[in-house]
């Protein structure tokens, strides 16, 4: 009952609120992201993309006016991420904030002596599990027009929401049935003290900050997978494989086409 209850909602919604086409054609147009898709693919990701924008209240703050274009930059290239996954895999939240540029956030960072200090730093987007997430339009658009080998916000900041699916922001995300658990965390986990090992030497092969923890490994190495597969399959071949099943997406093999 649910399941039709679903289904009809998604069909009324597609039919009352699509995106424009001509709108639709500037994205393909300019998103590098968006540019390789077949035309499955582009057909699906302007219905997720119409579901998300419709099932969340976007808003710029500090003078920020979105408009549906800049709503839709974001939108697009988040369905992205759940082309091939259920619908309601960004359901549990309804906000979005968007700022014109880096906004500041205090936090409790505890040193190697386990003393507690407070920072203030400039961010370029932020996820709160159950709560709303926030981006910086600045940033977004550096990410989306550009393309920019393992940098895109949105792409970040919408892996950690998929990660909080299973009640924990830990680098695990719900896996498919036939996807083993340990074949996931034995992977990413080899995956990642390779890089702490790396970075002891000074050679880190993907942007450092994936080694800030394992949620924030997860989010960089869905950054790489979507702009940079190449540099994904040729530094961390068994997470590229692990995201892949994931995400039921190949992002190299659009590449060749």
């Amino acid at each position: 009952m649910l399941s039709r209850l679903r289904r009809y909602r998604t069909a009324r919604t597609l039919r009352r609120h699509g995106l424009p086409d001509r709108l639709w054609r500037k994205l393909r147009r300019e998103l590098y992201l968006l540019q390789n898709l077949c035309v499955r693919q582009a057909v699906r990701l302007r219905e997720r993309s119409t579901l998300l924008l419709h099932d969340k209240a976007i808003h710029g703050v500090q003078g920020l006016n979105m408009n549906l274009e800049m709503k839709a930059v974001i939108a697009a290239q988040a369905a992205l991420l759940i082309l091939e996954l259920d619908e309601s895999s960004y359901d549990g939240w309804k906000e979005l904030i968007v700022y014109p540029g880096a906004f500041r956030a205090r936090r409790t960072v505890t040193d190697e002596f386990g003393i507690s200090h407070e920072q203030v730093a400039p961010l370029s987007g932020e996820s709160w599990q159950s709560g709303p997430l926030v981006l910086s339009w600045e940033d977004v658009k550096r990410d989306s027009y550009q393309r920019r080998p393992g940098s895109h916000v949105v792409i970040h900041e919408f892996a950690h929401k998929l990660d909080a699916l299973n009640g924990r922001v830990n680098g695990m995300p719900p896996l498919h049935p036939d996807m083993p658990i340990e074949e996931w965390s034995h992977t990413l986990s080899r995956a990642y003290e390779r890089l702490l090992r790396q970075l002891e030497r000074g050679q880190a092969c993907i942007n450092p900050y994936a080694a800030t923890n394992p949620a924030e490994f997860f989010a960089v190495l869905s950054e790489y997978f979507f702009t940079a597969p190449h540099t994904l399959k040729h530094h961390c071949k068994d997470a590229y494989l692990q995201l892949r099943a994931y995400y039921r997406q190949d992002p190299l093999k659009r590449l060749k086409h």
